[in-house]
């Protein structure tokens, strides 16, 4: 199946680990909004390590959220010309959002 996504492409100096960390509080912040439980049914990501990328499905307004909070994030906490994010259709394998982030 293919959704929107947001791809985001880390340059070599972001410590992926780093990113993902703050991946999970852009989560986090989406629970604040929608609740736990939306969250987690609705959200979804992949982090490729190998390729540097990470892919947030956006095809639901709890994942268009979580994109505009971590892009907000990764800005202030990397800085501009770290990564780069672009909008696309393309499969993702989801994981659940919330994976890793409330334990």
């Amino acid at each position: 199946m293919r959704s929107a996504v947001y791809r985001f492409r880390f340059k070599r100096r972001v410590a992926l680990a780093e990113a993902e960390a703050t991946l999970h509080l852009a989560i986090i912040a989406a629970e604040s909004l929608f609740g736990t439980a939306r969250v987690r049914m609705d959200g979804a990501y992949l982090m490729d390590e190998r390729l540097r990328v990470c892919v947030v499905d956006a095809s639901s307004e709890i994942g268009q959220a979580i994109c505009r909070i971590f892009t907000g994030f990764l800005l202030r906490e990397f800085g501009e010309h770290t990564f780069e994010v672009r909008r696309t259709f393309q499969p993702i394998i989801p994981r659940a959002a919330t994976a890793g982030a409330a334990t």
